[in-house]
């Protein structure tokens, strides 16, 4: 068989159906995505101002380098150009880090289940996988630690978690990395830190200055809303930040993907702004559930998983038909639930409508 053997085990990323698919399947006019946590409102309005008036030089490669987004992003977190790496969103950043560290002989420890592209491009590499149990939720980082072994290259943490929204405690995650060693990498994705509430950050500059074996991952895709852009990055020490980009491809974020960046990395106000529009609706649809008596899992970020009293697919499909896609819990490693994310305040009361009227028709 043509390729390597192990891709013959693997399947391509599932996304979920578009929404122009669903219109035309379903024969409705107005559909409300709330599958794959992005931004319903958008993007900052300075970005639309630079798309309005752009003269970009498309025949030209971009800049490598990414110097104005470098200087910009790190002046913003106060780390050095050297420490960055960037990606076409933090999916690519995953796929340079296991090209970097993972190969036939090491392995690679992470939840179970968890953000699926940890496993798929570790696999490919050939490295073998260690995947620890979550508990209700959440990592069980006692138990990951103890499954570090000699030939153990990576550790994947994501906090907040993809799909469940659950944060790692700053007081377990220091206790892991005290037990780590400081020859395997600790990849630490936070795609959603700006969701966060201020006191459960993790202390960016504090990490780096104390742990010289760690990656943390971030993106625009998700609270600066420019998911189809395709920017992320990684923020590590030079020397490992130094290898992603030997194996990074030389010129692997648009030059419009950059300036965006650099222009929505300014507006504060849009970001803060979403943040506290995200964390009311989210109060709301949660209040919602408790009165339907739907349990879900505490979330700090912009979408909630919710387990289901009726089948879960069953219950994703109604609310397709009806003009709402979420993401069913069975492609999640969650068969029970349904991840949604938080849309706008009026098309969640939408979405509370419709749920209620399933629960009286399919009962």
């Amino acid at each position: 068989m043509i390729g390597k053997e192990v891709l013959n085990q693997l399947t391509a990323y599932k996304q979920g159906m578009q929404i122009q698919e669903v219109k035309r399947k379903y024969q409705i006019d107005k559909i409300v995505k709330l599958a794959s946590n992005e931004n319903p409102y958008g993007f900052s309005k300075q970005v639309s101002t630079f798309f309005s008036s752009m003269e970009q030089e498309f025949e030209i490669y971009p800049d490598g380098y990414a110097y104005d987004l470098r200087v910009s992003l790190a002046e913003k977190l106060k780390v050095n150009e050297s420490q960055l790496v960037f990606g076409g969103g933090s999916d690519e950043v995953i796929t340079l880090i296991c090209r970097a560290f993972l190969h036939e002989g090491t392995n690679t420890i992470m939840a179970a289940p968890t953000f699926s592209q940890y496993r798929h491009h570790a696999l490919i590499e050939g490295a073998k996988l260690k995947e620890v149990p979550t508990v209700n939720g959440k990592h069980d980082l006692p138990k990951m630690a103890q499954a570090i072994d000699e030939q153990t290259k990576v550790v994947w943490l994501c906090t907040p978690d993809n799909p469940t929204g659950e944060m790692i405690v700053k007081e377990q995650f220091e206790a892991f990395m005290q037990q780590c060693p400081r020859d395997v990498i600790v990849v630490v994705d936070e795609a959603y830190y700006e969701f966060v509430a201020k006191e459960n950050q993790f202390d960016l500059n504090r990490n780096l200055a104390q742990y010289d074996n760690l990656i943390v991952l971030r993106t625009f895709s998700k609270i600066y809303g420019l998911a189809g852009l395709r920017v992320g990055y990684g923020i590590a020490n030079e020397t490992i930040a130094e290898k992603l980009n030997i194996v990074r491809g030389p010129f692997n974020v648009s030059s419009i993907a950059q300036r965006a960046a650099v222009i929505a990395l300014d507006d504060e106000q849009f970001v803060q702004t979403t943040k506290k529009l995200n964390d009311q609706v989210k109060q709301a649809f949660q209040q919602f559930l408790d009165e339907i008596n739907w349990k879900y899992y505490e979330t700090h970020t912009n979408f909630i998983l919710v387990e289901t009293p009726i089948d879960a697919d069953e219950a994703s499909l109604y609310l397709l038909k009806h003009g709402f896609i979420v993401r069913p819990g069975t492609l999640l490693g969650y068969p029970d639930t349904m991840r949604i994310t938080i849309g706008k305040e009026e098309d969640m009361l939408q979405l509370q409508t419709i749920i209620k009227k399933m629960q009286d028709e399919i009962r």
